[in-house]
């Protein structure tokens, strides 16, 4: 895989690799080169990436859901009036298995269908979970062949589909399912987009329609998804959710995009911050995120819809708070130095990497990625949890997931020696996977406090 090139402050990249990264995990347990890291001590700069393969109804009554157990997933949910038979296509990678635990206490019957691989490193889902293997790509292996036989369900839920190939090829199921929905992407937005835009506004084009690469900024991620959206209104006809999500956060997310955020300010010291604390960010807990999508497979809405929080009401949420509240959460002795953007860019060092996950320069052509509207998310039952939450059980879930990736690194290592292979370079399970490198903040907060020091006013 070939490294993702510099783009520190550019959100839409973010955005991509997000997604991107979480399918490359899904879909390659082994790929190491997603771990390495340049700085042992601190965060780190964004990872080496694998190209991976975004009329309402009311709520259902009673989905109630509140903070704490399993892996950060909801409790006190009250069951469903009418068990549903969903398809889940992946549902192992990170809002997957909350979709999966949700629809199951609700008391819906699951089926995924996966290549079987992600559950090597995420832990097995619940027994009742029913386990069709194959792969999305109808040229590889056995390809769709699990899927090829006469079960139907009431809603297929997409949220692995990459290349408008492999969704074409799911089109098979249109006559066997009531209503598919399908996970998209803030990013299929054309670029820029407004501040303020909804589900109207134009979305991204590709030179060419048969690319099947991502590319190496992946330039080619929002149009692809368009592409994906394309085909299953094309076999639905009608009967069909498009869902936009933003970045997804909380418990479970393997790209540490949020999670860079509370862990650093739970690290404690002099923590630099991009823009101003009232810059607005925007981006949904993957438990909710998961809960609309049931709710949508449950009243069988279709449309388009921008999955986009955490705030429902005006002003919008901002980095400023983002950072308070996990030094709220986490008790650190954080402190917060606000540099311009243009300052940081100028005084990054070369070579190291740098960026700043889920913040947009309102100065740059990104600043409408933070004001998405998503009122007809909000129509349709989208029900944002407050940030506080997803800031607790991210922090809860850290240690964990640390836990995890050195069990992870411990077993590739080990089966490495069973082959007679070089050990993989596996580094300190600590290290974030986003946001800049201790190295890199350093760098300019020391540059930053050069500069404000001359700019001073001197006595005398």
């Amino acid at each position: 895989p070939n490294p993702l090139p510099s783009s520190p402050l550019n959100r839409r990249t973010f955005l991509a690799t997000s997604a991107a990264t979480a399918a490359a995990y899904a879909l390659a347990a082994r790929s190491l080169a997603a771990f390495n890291r340049d700085d042992p001590k601190g965060s780190t700069p964004a990872p080496t990436r694998t190209p991976a393969p975004t009329p309402p109804h009311a709520p259902p009554p009673n989905l109630t859901l509140s903070d704490g157990g399993g892996e950060g997933d909801d409790t006190n949910i009250t069951p469903a009036k009418k068990k549903l038979k969903l398809l889940i296509l992946g549902g192992t990678a990170f809002t997957g298995p909350h979709l999966v635990r949700l629809a199951l206490a609700r008391g819906h019957e699951v089926t995924v269908f996966n290549r079987g691989k992600t559950e090597q490193r995420i832990g097995s889902l619940p027994d009742s979970v029913k386990k069709l293997i194959g792969d999305r790509d109808p040229k590889k292996g056995d390809g769709l062949k699990a899927l090829e036989n006469t079960d139907t369900w009431d809603a297929v839920v997409d949220t692995s589909g990459y290349y408008p190939r492999h969704v074409k090829a799911t089109g098979m199921l249109a006559d066997r399912c009531t209503t598919y929905i399908f996970i998209s992407s803030i990013s299929a937005y054309k670029s820029p987009i407004a501040p303020g835009a909804d589900e109207s506004a134009p979305l991204a084009t590709l030179a060419d329609p048969s690319v099947e690469e991502m590319g190496r900024g992946y330039e080619n991620y929002g149009g692809l998804k368009v592409l994906c959206e394309n085909e299953v209104r094309s076999f639905m006809k009608g009967r069909c959710a498009i869902v936009r999500p933003t970045f997804i956060s909380g418990p479970g997310d393997p790209t540490d995009r949020f999670t860079y955020w509370p862990v650093r300010v739970l690290r404690g010291g002099e923590v630099l911050c991009p823009g101003t604390p009232k810059d607005p960010i925007q981006f949904i807990d993957a438990r909710d995120l998961a809960a609309f999508l049931l709710t949508l497979a449950e009243n069988r809405t279709s449309g388009d819809f921008n999955a986009v929080g955490p705030n429902p009401v005006h002003p919008p949420y901002t980095l400023g708070e983002l950072v308070r509240d996990s030094r709220d959460a986490s008790k650190s002795s954080a402190a917060f130095t606000w540099v311009a953007p243009d300052f940081i860019e100028k005084n990054t060092p070369e070579g190291l990497a740098f960026g700043f996950p889920i913040w947009a320069n309102p100065a740059s052509d990104d600043a409408g990625m933070a004001r998405v509207n998503f009122d007809a998310a909000l129509r349709a039952g989208l029900t944002p949890r407050p940030p506080a939450e997803t800031i607790r059980a991210t922090l809860a879930w850290w240690p964990k997931e640390v836990a995890r990736r050195e069990r992870v690194g411990r077993e590739l290592t080990e089966q490495a020696r069973l082959k007679g292979e070089p050990e993989p370079k596996v580094p300190d399970a600590r290290l974030l996977r986003a946001g800049p490198s201790a190295a890199a903040e350093k760098a300019v907060l020391d540059a930053w406090h050069v500069h404000t020091a001359a700019d001073a006013p001197r006595p005398g």
